[in-house]
This record gives C-alpha cells, structure tokens and sequence, in this order.
C-alpha cells in the first residue's frame, strides 16, 4: 500500500474550503512510516549531507529520523521566540503580514550540506525562509524534500524559481 492511501483527507479543516492533509494517519502506520523514511533515505543516502534541517514541527518527525539514518546532524527550524540560544532569523510574507523562522547561530557551519525536510508543500514561503536561513549561514542547501506537494498551491513553482531543488515522495490535486 503506497503512502499516499495512509495520509487521511478532513475536508474544511482549519476553514471552510481546505482539504486538510493528516499525516498522523502515516506516522502510526508503523510500516507506513517505514517506507516513508526509507524511500527519502534511498534518494538521500549517497548526496553526502551534512545536516538535516527541520521544519517546526512535523517536519522534526521526518527530519529526526532521516538524519540518523544518514548518520549526519538535525538541526530544528522553529519559529520566532522557540529556540533558548543565539538565533539566526529570516523573515517572509504571510497572505496578511508575516512571519519569522529562526534556527541557532552554530547550527550550521559554513560549507554544510543541508537537506531541508517537513511533511507538505503548500504556497512554499516558509520553506523558502527555511533556505533563506540556512544559506545566509552559508550552508549550502542539497534539496527540500517533502513527504506531500499540493502542486495547485504553487510551492513547489517557488522554491524552483528560487533556486531550490524539490522533491516530493507523493502529491494531491
């Protein structure tokens, strides 16, 4: 059974018109997440990454496991106010104002390779901060990668635009 079947649809949640996406259907799915975290290390395994960096907060969960499968460091990408040390920060456009993600100073030293993971991309602004954040510490970001892309969103679009590669292990329209 693929991943996608494992991912639940609630329809108008957080609002009226949203087709939510539920992970927690694959993340207790014990061979569901198996096979999640297994196809992001098979495509991940030989880019010599450095550090996998997290998206607050579902993106923990995926990014946790990758990096000690890839055997390499995680660094967690929260949002402002989060985090006990000396931070980075970046801010980025929201539909109505904005928002800032931050990560510590010393979490990634100049040169690294960053994998960028979190469950979904939607529109594709805090991920794009996420990069933003990881290269202004002169990382070099490998790739995001995502478990769900809802392409009709434009994320995907974005962080291409940007520079970025993207990979998804699966989408919905």
């Amino acid at each position: 059974m693929p991943i996608k079947s494992r991912i639940r649809a609630i329809a108008d949640y957080p609002s009226a018109g949203v087709m939510f996406r539920d992970i927690t259907t694959l993340l207790k799915d014990a061979e569901g997440l198996r096979i999640t975290i297994a196809q992001f290390v098979e495509r991940y395994a030989d880019m010599q990454i450095s550090k996998v960096a997290g998206i607050e907060a579902r993106g923990f969960m995926f990014g946790a496991i990758l990096a000690h499968e890839l055997r390499a460091g995680f660094i967690p990408i929260r949002k402002k106010g989060k985090l006990p040390y000396t931070v980075v920060g970046h801010d980025y456009a929201l539909e109505y104002g904005t928002d800032r993600v931050e990560m510590h100073t010393d979490a990634v030293e100049k040169g690294e390779r960053v994998l960028l993971i979190d469950d979904l991309i939607a529109t594709g602004g805090t991920a794009e901060a996420a990069c933003k954040l990881i290269e202004k510490m002169q990382g070099v970001v490998v790739e995001c990668g995502f478990v769900i892309d809802l392409p009709y969103l434009g994320g995907r679009q974005k962080l291409e635009a940007a520079g970025q590669k993207v990979f998804a292990l699966c989408e919905f329209d």
